[in-house]
């Protein structure tokens, strides 16, 4: 049975849509305004004028940034540090959070190893005892320090632990019955019914990759093994204009700025976390609320 809305609700209503479209407009202006100083004139750029269109149109900072071999170098080694983060990532957090989805009867120990590791992924031991913890290992220089530390994250255990948690119980009776153990629960049962979950932890790993660069700065001086992040990080970081070898380089200060070619470094960062949310947003709220709520 449908009802009229009252002159409140409607009120009410223009007002919650008027809030959003504020708060939308107000989000999407700090990337309009990016990508148009990417593409302003240098000299433009610096004096502040500039809002969501470019002026002096202008290509010389993505032509800086991408016209060396080393940025697409940068790129695969980024998209192979994001494939292998993910593909690994996933596995040790699936297979994680299956015995913590069980009941205390079948993992005795389930609530003392939560809380230990909850403590441990808590606190951080620093960047010197992780440099030298590296370089014990063997690992300085080398392209498994940019994946292993990120495989196992305790949040997106704890994220699939709930979900499962809030699955029906029945589930494990009926394939206990049928003699199913525990790697076919994983392949057959659990599997199937996790993509939402699965989907929202993969785009957190995807975009904490992709975004992440320090690691590279502490342990890789290799620039074969230089994330993309780093690079173009360090693009704005060494460049300086006002030095004739720098110059040489980067082009003349009419040409490129630091304030455009950062522009032009973040709107690129931006593309391919762009492509890939749409595809991975209409499991994210189901997964992450899934298990929210218990009954």
């Amino acid at each position: 049975m449908i009802h009229s809305k009252t002159l409140g609700s409607r009120l009410f209503d223009g007002f919650n849509i008027t809030i959003l479209v504020l708060i939308s407009l107000l989000t999407l202006f700090p990337i309009l305004h990016t990508v148009a100083v990417s593409f302003s004139n240098p000299a433009v750029a610096g004096s502040g004028t500039i809002t969501v269109l470019p002026k002096g149109l202008s290509f010389n900072a993505y032509a800086r940034v991408l016209d060396d071999k080393q940025f697409f170098i940068s790129l695969w080694v980024s998209l192979e540090r994001i494939a292998l983060t993910l593909i690994l990532g996933t596995a040790v957090t699936y297979l994680a959070a299956f015995p913590f989805s069980r009941e205390t009867r079948d993992f005795r120990m389930r609530n003392i190893y939560l809380w230990i590791l909850l403590i441990v992924s808590s606190f951080n031991g620093g960047i010197i005892p992780g440099y030298m913890n590296a370089k014990n290992l063997g690992l300085l220089d080398n392209f498994w320090i940019l994946i292993l530390p990120y495989l196992f994250n305790f949040g997106n255990i704890l994220l699939v632990f709930n979900f499962w948690r809030n699955l029906p119980r029945e589930l494990d009776d009926c394939s206990n019955i049928d003699g199913a153990g525990p790697w076919v629960k994983l392949t057959h049962i659990y599997f199937p019914l996790s993509l939402p979950v699965l989907a929202t932890i993969s785009l957190f790993t995807i975009v904490n990759t992709w975004n992440e660069y320090f690691q590279a700065i502490v342990f890789i001086n290799d620039p074969h093994l230089m994330p993309l992040q780093t690079y173009l990080q360090q693009i704005v970081v060494t460049i300086d204009p006002t030095r004739p070898q720098d110059i040489g380089e980067g082009g003349v200060l009419s040409e490129v700025s630091n304030q455009t070619l950062n522009a032009a470094k973040i709107s690129l960062t931006m593309l391919p976390i762009l492509f890939i949310y749409p595809f991975l947003q209409r499991f994210f709220i189901h997964g992450i609320t899934l298990g929210s709520v218990k009954e």
